[in-house]
C-alpha cells in the first residue's frame, strides 16, 4: 500500500526555489487583509466573476462546455440546467458555493469528500460513491493512439486508500512542521493518483484545492479563478502531474513538479488580485479611459480577453468600442485575426 509519509517527503521540497515562492506567497497573504479591508465593494464585483470563470474553466478542462450567456445563467442560478454538461456545470457550481460559504467547518474526512462528490452530481444523480471499476488515465498520441499513462489504485482498495490519505493527510496539517503551502498539493497529487471516483477526480481535485487553501488562509481564490489559471496553463499542469506521478505506487515519485506548479499559481493569483483591485479602484476615471490606462501599461500585444478579465465590471460592448475608437485615432492598432487578435500602442 502507498505511504503518505508528508512531513518526511515534504524536507525534500525545501529547495531554494521553493523556499524563495513560499516567501513571496506569505507576503501577499500578510497584504491580503488590507486588501480585503480597503475594497469591500470592489471585491463583490471580482467575486461574483471569479465564480462564473471558476465555474467554466473547470468543467472546459475536463471537455464540458456551454455558452457564455448560458454559463452565466447557470453560475447566477437563472436557469435550470438542460442537457448533462449543463447538470455537471451546476453541480460544480454547487459545491464551489458551499465551500466559500462553509469552508471553516468543513474537514477533508472520507465521508466529506464522498457528499462534495454526491453534490458534484447532484443534478445529474451519479456521484457519491468511489469507482466500482478499475480505471486508467490514458493520454492520445498525434496518431490517435491512446496508451496508459498512470494506472490508479484499484477499485477494491480505494476506500482504504482514501482513509490512509486523509488520515495521514490531517495528522500533518494539524502539526506545524511542515507549511500548508507544500502540504496541499502533496494531498492533491496524492488524490489524484487514487482516481478514486470513475468521474469528477479532476474538478473535485480542483474543488478540495479551493477548500485547503482557504481553511490555510489563503482566499484569493475567491476573487481571481485560479481553476482559468490552471486551465490556462493546462499543458503545464498534465506536465507537472506527470513527472510527480512517475514512481507513485512504489513510494519513489518526487513531489516537486507538482508543487512548484500549483506554488507558481498561487503567486500569480496574487499578482492578479493586486492589479485587478487596482484597476477597480481607479474609478475616478471613465471606463474608457481605464481601458486606456491599461494600454499604457501593457508591454506588446494586449488581448480583449486580457481587458475583460483586469475589469470585470465594464461590459463587452464597452470594451469593444472603446478599442475600436482607439484604433479609428490611430493610438492602437489591431495585429492577427480571430482568435489570435490583438491590439499594440502605436
Amino acid at each position: 500500500m502507498r505511504a503518505f509519509d508528508y512531513i518526511k517527503e515534504s524536507e525534500k521540497l525545501l529547495t531554494p526555489e521553493i523556499v524563495q515562492m513560499i516567501g513571496k506567497i506569505h507576503e501577499h497573504k500578510g497584504k491580503q487583509e488590507l486588501f480585503l479591508e480597503a475594497n469591500i465593494d470592489e471585491l463583490k464585483t471580482l467575486l461574483e466573476v471569479a465564480l462564473i470563470q471558476s465555474t467554466g474553466a473547470s468543467n472546459r478542462i475536463e471537455g464540458i462546455y456551454t455558452t457564455d450567456k448560458r454559463l452565466e445563467e447557470l453560475v447566477s442560478q437563472k436557469a435550470e440546467p438542460r442537457n448533462r454538461s449543463e447538470q455537471e456545470i451546476s453541480g460544480y457550481r454547487e459545491v464551489l458555493s458551499t465551500i466559500h460559504e462553509s469552508y471553516e467547518y468543513i474537514v477533508p474526512r472520507p465521508n466529506i469528500i464522498l457528499q462534495l462528490h454526491r453534490d458534484l452530481y447532484s443534478y445529474a444523480g451519479s456521484g457519491g460513491e468511489y469507482k466500482n471499476a478499475d480505471n486508467v488515465i490514458a493520454e492520445t498520441d498525434a496518431e490517435g493512439h491512446q496508451k496508459a499513462r498512470f494506472i490508479p489504485i484499484p477499485a477494491f482498495q480505494t476506500a482504504e486508500a482514501m482513509d490512509e490519505l486523509c488520515r495521514q493527510f490531517l495528522e500533518a496539517w494539524n502539526t506545524d512542521k511542515i507549511d500548508r503551502l507544500l502540504l496541499i498539493p502533496m494531498f492533491i497529487l496524492d488524490f489524484l493518483c487514487i482516481h478514486p471516483f470513475n468521474d469528477g477526480n479532476g474538478r473535485m481535485s480542483r474543488l478540495l484545492s479551493l477548500l485547503l487553501y482557504y481553511k490555510a488562509g489563503y482566499i484569493v481564490g475567491k476573487y481571481v479563478s485560479m481553476e482559468m489559471l490552471i486551465e490556462k496553463t493546462k499543458e503545464t499542469y498534465y506536465e507537472a502531474l506527470q513527472a510527480s506521478s512517475t514512481g507513485w505506487h512504489e513510494n519513489e515519485n518526487s513531489y516537486e513538479p507538482f508543487v512548484k506548479y500549483y506554488l507558481g499559481i498561487m503567486l500569480k493569483a496574487y499578482n492578479e488580485f493586486e492589479s485587478r483591485v487596482e484597476h477597480l479602484k481607479n474609478r475616478t476615471l471613465s471606463k474608457p479611459e481605464r481601458i486606456k490606462a491599461m494600454i499604457d501599461q501593457k508591454v506588446g500585444k494586449i488581448t480583449k480577453k486580457e481587458i475583460m478579465d483586469a475589469h470585470p465590471d465594464i461590459s463587452k460592448t464597452t470594451v469593444e468600442r472603446t478599442l475600436a475608437d482607439l484604433v479609428k485615432s490611430e493610438y492602437i492598432a489591431k495585429v492577427g485575426s480571430g482568435p489570435a487578435t490583438g491590439y499594440v500602442k502605436i
